[in-house]
């Protein structure tokens, strides 16, 4: 190669995608010369499926990820046309927000943000090749068990044969590698819309010993809007008042008049119709490789998975506001076009429909996580980075989630910094990542409420409370924002204290107030606070016997009634936090050598081996680990930590 023709950078990024974005602009932000790799610059932060952000438990990875310093949440406050709270009649630990994106928008404006960063380079370009180096052996902590060294990256070959030097690669492909759509008998070797697959790099990392899996996920069709007779439908509006995703988002700026979706169903002919077609299905078929995502199955999988289900919901969703396509959510599938024609046309409203584009699956080349660290880094392999649906995951939030992780700290190791781990205590992207790197997923990876054990104290309202801190320290967050954020716990505690701390009396004035509000009236003085606890009353409710109130933004409100009103549950969390750090504490060193723990079983030895957890915490979550196992490697710990080991 000629000299002037060499590139020597700091990080690559291969992908451009969600993860990808988050990673290459984390880098670059902290002042790392970057370049993000993808196969079209048109398929930049792409929507190729669902055209939303956010969702139940969704919402909360983008609020963490903006808590953070993270992009997703300001773009998608940026290109919305709808915005809607979910589960709002459930308590606040599930309250999700949720917004349609004008897709084209959407992906050009995260485009735009990254062309004006500083330090980031976009290259169109395919990365076939990953270039290492072994590490010399005296150089190794530990051998891993197939008794060889670590290796290290130290640079990525395009399909053009050009060479960027670097010392950290973050793999963020998605679902590009060796990917091949599914529509019936029609297979195309493509990735999502038709865009270009990368075929080459599975093999390069095979070559370096990465274990590689196979998934597959799919999408519905998209209609043309003038052929949908929505009077059959039924509309849906979104909210009154927009809350925005990002801290940094004046909520003022964003109230504007919203598009609609509309909601219509599924019968019994629809069902008819997929159920005679199930033999040229190539899920049922047999055509289909990868394991496909259990929370969001195809139509085929709910006709055959809920058979005594007579009708299932579909919602029509626009792409944008400059387009007539319509995404018909609920109806993902890989049928043979005239039967997606025949399917689609029996749900009412849908009669006369006419496809844009048809509903596929995708197959796609992606990794068993269990190889990474809780860095996002590979646990033989120096410098090399790895992030969203290559790491078995689904969805555009856990994919941006991770990226940004993956990002980071790719920067912390160039800079000898210390990574960023979050645990399941502390968020979302915590437990995603924890489940990600610890349990056998079979499946796509998908976030949900249900899996975090302190999703009462992990709520989407308080992220910024939780994880600004930590975005500031990292050096992703302005001084301006932290400054905010510390004048935002200081109302939030003063209001806390003076509500505790005001007393009312059992006057007329009081047991009249409380009589109008269905209250029970008071027997002795009561402090403003337990009179907040009761279920029929509020912070708004009682402002009219709160002589001393003074004006407080709305998140200081909304975080001054929660923490009242959940006090005594947030506590009983809190308590089990502690118990949980207990163990996350308790460190295991990286050269413990698992063959010396005596009375190990021989799975828990095995899998203790080829996990390496870096803690206790960590190696009880570990499948085949039993109690007993945890409670064996306690007391050793001990016994190697008092021989100075």
């Amino acid at each position: 190669m000629l000299e002037d023709s060499r590139n020597i950078v700091d990080v690559c990024v291969v992908g451009a995608g969600h993860a990808g974005c988050e990673a290459a602009l984390a880098c670059a932000r902290l002042g790392l010369e970057t370049v993000i790799f993808t196969v079209s610059i048109d398929s930049i932060a792409l929507m190729p499926c669902n055209p939303n952000i956010g969702g139940t438990s969704k919402g909360h990875l983008v609020r963490e990820l903006d808590a953070l310093g993270g992009e997703m949440g300001k773009n998608i406050d940026k290109t919305f046309i709808q915005s809607k709270m979910l589960n709002l009649s459930k308590g606040p630990a599930v309250h999700s927000l949720r917004a349609q994106a004008d897709k084209a928008e959407y992906s050009r404006a995260m485009r735009k943000v990254l062309e004006n960063q500083e330090h980031l380079t976009i290259k169109q370009a395919e990365v076939c090749e990953l270039l290492w180096e072994e590490i010399p052996s005296d150089q190794n902590e530990r051998p891993d068990d197939s008794g060889s060294g670590k290796k290290k990256i130290v640079g990525i070959k395009t399909f053009t044969g050009m060479i960027y030097e670097c010392r950290a690669v973050v793999l963020c492909t998605g679902t590009y590698l060796r990917a091949r759509c599914l529509c019936g008998e029609s297979i195309t070797y493509t990735g999502p819309n038709g865009l270009q697959a990368a075929n080459h790099l599975t093999d390069s990392l095979k070559k370096l010993g990465i274990e590689m899996r196979r998934f597959k996920t799919g999408t519905p069709a998209r209609m043309d809007k003038r052929s949908i007779d929505f009077s059959k439908m039924e509309e849906q509006f979104g909210d009154e008042r927009i809350v925005p995703f990002s801290f940094s988002t004046d909520p003022e700026s964003i109230q504007k008049e919203q598009a609609s979706c509309w909601l219509t169903y599924t019968n019994e002919r629809t069902h008819e119709i997929i159920r005679s077609n199930l033999d040229r299905s190539p899920i049922y078929a047999g055509i289909i490789e990868g394991t496909g995502p259990r929370y969001c199955p195809s139509i085929e999988d709910k006709v055959v998975k809920f058979a005594e289900k007579e009708k299932h919901q579909v919602f029509l969703e626009p792409e944008g506001l400059h387009t007539n396509e319509m995404y018909v959510g609920g109806m993902s599938s890989s049928l043979p076009e005239d039967v997606q024609v025949a399917m689609y046309r029996t749900v009412p409203g849908l009669e006369h429909c006419k496809i844009v584009r048809n509903a596929y699956a995708i197959e796609y080349d992606c990794i068993d996580a269990r190889q990474l660290k809780p860095s996002l880094e590979f646990r033989r392999i120096e410098g090399l980075f790895s992030g969203g649906q290559f790491n078995g995951s689904s969805g555009y939030e856990e994919a941006a989630g991770q990226g940004f992780v993956a990002g980071v700290n790719a920067a912390m190791f160039l800079l000898h910094r210390d990574p960023l781990i979050m645990d399941r205590s502390e968020s979302y992207i915590g437990v995603l990542i924890d489940d990600l790197i610890t349990k056998d997923n079979r499946e796509p990876y998908r976030m949900m409420t249900s899996r975090a054990e302190y999703r009462l104290l992990l709520r989407q309202d308080n992220a910024d409370l939780r994880l600004r801190k930590k975005g500031y320290e990292i050096g992703l967050v302005t001084e301006e924002q932290y400054q905010a954020l510390l004048r935002k716990e200081k109302q939030i505690k003063e209001e806390t204290e003076r509500l505790k701390n005001t007393k009312v009396g059992a006057n007329r004035e009081i047991q009249s107030f409380l009589e109008e509000m269905g209250s029970t009236p008071l027997k002795t003085a009561a402090s403003l606070a337990e009179l907040i606890c009761r279920p029929e009353l509020d912070y708004e409710k009682i402002a009219v016997i709160d002589q001393n109130r003074k004006t407080l933004p709305r998140d200081v409100i909304e975080q001054v009634e929660i923490e009242i009103k959940y006090e005594g549950y947030i506590s009983r969390q809190l308590k089990q936090v502690e118990q949980f750090k207990k163990m996350e504490k308790k460190k295991i060193p990286e050269s413990l050598d698992y063959d010396e723990v005596p009375s190990l079983r021989l799975e828990a030895r095995q899998k203790l081996k080829l996990f390496r957890p870096v803690s206790v915490g960590q190696a009880s979550r570990i499948s085949g680990v039993t109690p007993a196992d945890v409670s064996v490697l306690l007391v050793f710990l001990e016994h190697y930590k008092s021989m100075g080991k």
